[in-house]
């Protein structure tokens, strides 16, 4: 089985709103994700996601540190997704996606996730559970 080996970035701004991505091929259902994409040849990891979200959502980001690492099986592919907290460090919302599979940019509270159809169901809970973190201060 071929491995894809990707990044994702979690932003969340000071409203407690993650920055997601609305997302699909044009014959499918769009759906909802936080920015991510694979792995370019010469790139890091981290590289990698700091540029998804520059190209799918048009902010600068840096990262504030590494969250996780998602492995298994996904639409028939091994995958090792690496996960990132970033905050946005300049640039404007604005789709620029090479892939052309970005339909809309948008801040997303956890109790719309919680109603969301996401690309990846399983990160729903995380999701959720990364904006009540930061909301305690």
């Amino acid at each position: 089985m071929e491995k894809w080996i990707g990044a994702s970035g979690v932003c969340i701004n000071r409203n407690a709103q993650i920055l997601m991505v609305l997302q699909g091929k044009p014959e499918e259902k769009k759906v909802w994700s936080v920015p991510s994409g694979g792995l370019e040849k010469n790139e890091t990891i981290e590289e990698c996601c700091i540029r998804e979200i520059f190209e799918e959502t048009g902010y600068e980001a840096e990262i504030v540190k590494r969250l996780f690492v998602k492995e298994g099986v996904s639409y028939g592919f091994e995958v090792e997704v690496h996960y990132f907290e970033v905050k946005v460090v300049g640039g404007n919302a604005k789709i620029q996606d090479p892939d052309q599979l970005i339909y809309d940019i948008a801040w997303k509270s956890a109790d719309e996730i919680k109603d969301l159809e996401l690309s990846f169901p399983e990160d729903r809970n995380l999701l959720i559970e990364l904006i009540n973190k930061k909301m305690v201060f």
